[in-house]
């Protein structure tokens, strides 16, 4: 039986069915550990989890709003363990030493990251040198998406010890029906927060609206600092859009509430992959997204099952304008979505995570070694 130990910050609600898949694998012995029960600044509404699980001692300090996790107790921890493979997917202090941990037993060390090239394109030299020294040590990779594949490219690791692990949801559950009344044109659904720039979206319905010559709906769910704002922004525009604020939602609440709307506007500055888009596809909504968040040219296509466009708002209104006029194209975008979606599933994203292990287990029981990740340099023809 193989035993796995996988660190992690906190448990996010997208991964906690992955892990209990994990925990029902045949062969595996699996663990999880946390840095911490929950971060201060995250208002998930967690799954049940149904795996073997350890909350480490809450210990971090916070910079530019993250939160810097710095617990050596996960070396006595992993002691008592004693996993055969140990998957991290960051680079806090406390997945630093378990890296040196798995280094030092020589366990096989997998590296996970939900990252893409984009995303981390503007690291420091001692964050980049950080991860070639621990990539450079272990043994198998695994990435969230395309962009993460690029990402660990750009590092020279070849191909053959990269694996996938998507971001997904429960799919089922957001399925639509085919006689759901649309209440709503637009759903805005994220933290009203600046970087998720849900003014923006107030903006596109909008225009919208001016362009339409009908009045909008827009339903926004969520909460944050720029709620105050928002609101204002919709009375004073009152006569073009009407706006619901939802407030928080829960899980069980979001699946009717994408499927109250015709399209999802996700004009983000700065996403990593972006789950709502997830949401949006599963229960059929075509997707206006920004080209800032990962989904954009994965699993939302321009021109397929939405359009990927540059924070312009005349240029997103347009794009609405075309699909909000033509049901055909509409349900066009629609099914897309609803079969793209479909391989973001957890069944998956857990069989990555284990192909992913057997690779690095079976790397170290042949050389003990991970000095072969990079590519081997194309032999030129004479």
């Amino acid at each position: 039986m193989m035993r796995m130990a996988l660190i992690t910050n906190t448990p996010p609600p997208y991964r906690v069915p992955i892990f209990n898949r994990l925990a029902q694998t045949a062969e595996l012995d699996f663990h999880a550990i946390f840095c911490t029960a929950r971060e201060p600044n995250r208002c998930w509404d967690l799954p049940d989890l149904h795996c073997q699980s350890h909350v480490l001692r809450e210990c971090f300090l916070t910079r530019n709003g993250r939160y810097i996790h710095n617990n050596p107790d996960v070396v006595p921890l992993l002691q008592s363990l004693n996993p055969d493979v140990l998957i991290t997917d960051g680079f806090n202090p406390t997945h630093l030493y378990a890296f040196l941990f798995a280094k030092i037993k020589r366990r096989a060390h997998v590296a996970m990251t939900d990252g893409t090239a984009q995303s981390e394109r503007s690291l420091s030299s001692l964050h980049r040198l950080v991860r070639r020294l621990v990539y450079r040590s272990s043994h198998s990779f695994i990435a969230a998406s395309d962009g993460g594949q690029a990402l660990y490219r750009s590092y020279a690791i070849a191909p053959e010890h990269c694996f996938y692990s998507y971001l997904c949801i429960d799919n089922d559950v957001y399925m639509p029906a085919a006689d759901e009344e649309k209440i709503y044109d637009f759903i805005f659904c994220g933290r009203l927060e600046a970087e998720k720039n849900p003014l923006f979206a107030l903006e596109v319905a909008c225009k919208t609206a001016h362009k339409t010559g009908k009045r909008m709906r827009l339903l926004v769910v969520g909460s944050g600092s720029q709620e105050a704002v928002l609101r204002a922004a919709a009375q004073k525009y009152v006569s073009l859009i009407d706006v619901h604020f939802h407030g928080f939602a829960t899980q069980q609440e979001l699946p009717a509430l994408y499927r109250s709307a015709r399209l999802f506007l996700f004009p983000t500055h700065a996403d990593v992959w972006g789950i709502v888009a997830n949401e949006a596809c599963a229960a059929g909504l075509p997707v206006l997204v920004s080209p800032h968040a990962g989904v954009a040219g994965e699993l939302v296509l321009d021109g397929c099952n939405g359009y990927v466009r540059a924070l312009d708002a005349d240029v997103w209104a347009q794009a609405a304008c075309t699909l909000l006029r033509h049901p055909r194209l509409w349900r066009a975008f629609s099914l897309d979505g609803l079969d793209r979606v479909r391989r973001y599933n957890f069944d998956s994203a857990a069989q990555g995570i284990v192909r992913a292990s057997e690779h690095a287990l079976a790397r170290v029981s042949t050389t003990g070694k991970a000095s072969n990740n990079l590519r081997k340099p194309v032999q030129k023809s004479s």
